[in-house]
C-alpha cells in the first residue's frame, strides 16, 4: 500500500454467537500466511490491535498492539475530544498502520466505540485520523458492539451451564448480555436472549466521582450509580439463573485476576479462561480499596495507567453482581478484536463454523 491507500475497516452488525476457540500465539514470530486479518478497536480508554491467520476452525495471532490512550477524556463533561486525547489516538493509530501494512493484511474491520458515538467533534476526528494515518474507523452502534463481545467470548461459556450474563465493562460504556445455549441445537450454540448497554464506564466513572482517591463512601455511591441503570435490565432478566455463571470481558475483571494471583506481571495465559468465585472477587476488591494510589500504580498488574480506573471498574462489577447474584464469574482475556476476526474470517469461508 501507498501512502495515500486508506485502510477501511468492513462493515455490518455482529451475526449471533457462535462459539470459537480463538487460539491466540505470541505475536509475530510465526510464518507468515496468505491470508491476513486484522481487527482494531478504538475505544474510549484504549486503542487496541490483533493481526491474525485463520487455521481450521480457530486463527493464529501474528501481532498485535495494545496502548492506554484515554480518548473519552473529558467528554463526558466536555462533551468533545480534546486535542491531547487526539494526539494520543494519532499516535497509537499510527503504529496499528504501520503493523496492517507490515503484514500485508488485506481484510479489516477498524472500529470505534464510545468516545465517538459521544463527542460532538467525533466527525472532524474521524476525518483527521483518515487525513493522517489513512486509518478509516467505523464508528459501530452500542448492539454491534455486544454482539462482537459475545462472539469473541462465547467460548468460554462453561459446556455445562445453560449459559452467561456476559458484561463488558469500557471506558465510556458498558453492556450486559443474557446468553443462553439453543436446547435445540445438537452443537448447543449460544443464542443472545437480551442485552443492553449503559453510558457508564471507567472513564466516566472516574470523572463523576475521581479515582485515584476512593473512599468506601465513594466507592458505594458509584455503585449505586451503575445499579440505577442497571435495575430495569436486572428486573427482567436476573429472575431466572439456574445453571447460569457470570462472564467477564474487560480491563477491570483480567486486572482482578491479576492481583488475585499476585502475579508479578501480567501473564495472558495465567488469564483467559480463569473461574473467579465471589468471595474470591470480594477478597481481592477489598485489597485495592485498602491501596492507596501510589500502591495500585506500582502493581504490576494495574500499573500508573490503571490505578484511577480500576476501582471504578471494580464499582461497576460489584453493582452487576448485587443484581445477578451468580456463585461464579469466567474471566475473559478476549473481547470485540476476536469477535471481529472471528466474524469476517466465518464471513469469507476462512474457517469452520463451530
Amino acid at each position: 500500500m501507498d501512502d495515500d491507500t486508506r485502510l477501511r475497516g468492513g462493515h455490518g452488525p455482529g451475526e449471533g454467537v457462535q462459539g470459537l476457540v480463538a487460539a491466540l500465539a505470541d505475536g509475530g514470530r510465526e510464518a507468515a500466511c496468505a491470508n491476513t486479518y486484522a481487527a482494531l478497536d478504538l475505544g474510549t480508554n484504549n486503542c487496541r490491535l490483533l493481526i491474525a491467520c485463520p487455521t481450521g476452525d480457530s486463527f493464529r495471532v501474528v501481532d498485535s498492539f495494545s496502548r492506554i490512550i484515554r480518548l473519552g477524556e473529558g467528554v463526558s463533561t466536555s462533551g468533545v475530544i480534546s486535542d491531547a486525547a487526539i494526539a494520543r489516538a494519532i499516535s497509537a493509530l499510527s503504529i496499528c498502520r504501520d503493523k496492517i501494512r507490515a503484514r500485508d493484511a488485506q481484510r479489516l474491520r477498524l472500529i470505534a466505540t464510545e468516545a465517538c458515538r459521544a463527542a460532538s467533534n467525533s466527525d472532524a476526528f474521524l476525518d483527521q485520523v483518515a487525513r493522517e494515518t489513512g486509518i478509516t474507523l467505523e464508528v459501530i452502534d452500542r448492539e454491534t458492539e455486544a454482539a462482537l463481545a459475545v462472539i469473541g467470548c462465547s467460548p468460554l461459556i462453561d459446556p455445562q451451564g445453560r449459559g452467561a450474563i456476559l458484561f463488558d465493562i469500557g471506558g465510556g460504556s458498558s453492556e450486559l448480555v443474557r446468553i443462553e445455549r439453543d436446547p435445540t441445537d445438537p452443537l448447543g450454540k449460544p443464542l443472545i436472549k437480551a442485552w443492553m448497554s449503559i453510558p457508564l464506564g471507567v472513564v466516566t466513572l472516574a470523572e463523576k466521582f475521581g479515582g485515584k482517591h476512593v473512599t468506601r463512601d465513594s466507592y458505594t455511591q458509584m455503585i449505586a450509580e451503575v445499579a440505577r441503570h442497571v435495575a430495569p435490565f436486572a428486573a427482567e432478566h436476573a429472575g431466572d439463573l439456574d445453571g447460569m455463571h457470570m462472564l467477564g470481558t474487560s480491563g477491570t475483571v483480567t486486572t482482578l485476576a491479576g492481583v488475585y494471583q499476585g502475579l508479578a506481571r501480567y501473564d495472558r495465559r495465567r488469564i483467559d479462561g480463569i473461574w473467579l468465585s465471589n468471595a474470591e472477587l470480594d477478597e481481592t476488591i477489598a485489597r485495592l480499596l485498602d491501596m492507596t494510589y501510589a500502591e495500585r500504580a506500582a502493581n504490576q498488574c494495574i500499573g500508573p495507567d490503571r490505578a484511577d480506573l480500576v476501582l471504578c471498574g471494580c464499582a461497576i462489577l460489584d453493582a452487576i453482581r448485587n443484581a445477578f447474584p451468580l456463585p461464579r464469574l469466567r474471566v475473559a482475556d478476549r473481547g470485540l478484536r476476536e469477535g471481529m476476526l472471528v466474524e469476517m474470517m466465518r464471513e469469507d469461508g476462512a474457517i469452520r463454523a463451530s
